[in-house]
């Protein structure tokens, strides 16, 4: 199965000046192709952090959505960071370009002013958005047409969500079409009091091994609103005919024990 990672760039994350949405969205577009995140990031606005963590990123082979710091403003390395990173130099993207252009050509005409030539120091700037990575191919971008990028399974956005969420489902629509899944119950669970994890483990353990791939997850809680102290104890898979099987074989389990079940779940 093709493992999914996010990392997204930018000190205001780390510093609390922003909160990420790009994880949670990403998560529902995913889930809603019957796939998973498999693994999230930050980075700071720093180029040899961002190179290290893009090296890393392109030799897991992972499909992984890149979001922040494709701009051109002092604090934007992306571009130059994912260079760094593949070994590639940057160069002037005609495409990316053209459509930097177009899209510099429509402010205009809305102020009622000419365009800007090529020369002119304000459209220098905007054009080097399109200076990219030797073999860059575009992601079109719905808002403002100033394009993404994608090299290999590394896929770059802007930090903006309402840029970065519609380029991130033509990512998985067009690029990991093939790797969609059918969509139904992936995880089935239950809320259990009156036991630990580590009395509950050689139970989670039999179950995965008995009914791989499924996997057996836990949650604890202290303070549940509901229902206090209690853990929420399931099984997930992708669409899989031993799912409910291993729920069943879990359940019993769980009653053997002891422990009280006050609810269970179906997502």
């Amino acid at each position: 199965m093709l493992k999914f990672g996010l990392i997204v760039f930018g000190d205001e994350l780390l510093s609390g000046k922003r909160q990420d949405a790009h994880a949670p969205k990403l998560i529902e577009l995913l889930a809603a192709r019957g796939l998973e995140l498999d693994w999230a990031r930050y980075v700071r606005d720093d180029p040899a952090q961002q190179a290290a963590a893009l090296r890393a990123a392109f030799a897991s082979g992972d499909a992984v959505i890149c979001c922040g710091g494709i701009g051109a403003t002092p604090d934007d390395h992306s571009r130059q960071a994912a260079a760094r990173a593949l070994g590639v130099p940057l160069q002037a993207h005609a495409e990316a370009q053209a459509l930097i252009r177009q899209r510099a050509a429509e402010m205009a005409a809305e102020r009622g002013q000419a365009l800007e030539p090529d020369e002119h120091p304000d459209m220098q700037r905007r054009l080097q958005m399109g200076v990219l990575p030797q073999g860059a191919t575009l992601i079109p971008n719905p808002y403002n047409r100033i394009p993404g990028f994608s090299l290999g399974r590394l896929h770059f956005l802007p930090g903006f969500p309402v840029m970065a969420h519609p380029m991130m489902a033509w990512v998985l629509d067009t690029l990991y079409a093939a790797h969609v899944q059918p969509v139904g119950v992936r995880e089935r669970s239950c809320v259990v009091q009156g036991a630990y994890e580590a009395q509950l483990t050689p139970l989670m353990e039999r179950i995965e091994a008995e009914h791989a791939p499924v996997k057996v997850f836990s949650l604890p809680s202290v303070d549940h609103p509901q229902w206090g102290r209690c853990i929420e104890l399931g099984v997930k898979a992708l669409p899989d005919p031993d799912l409910a099987r291993a729920y069943t074989a879990l359940r019993e389990g769980l009653i053997q024990f002891g422990a009280s079940i006050c609810t269970e779940l179906v997502r």
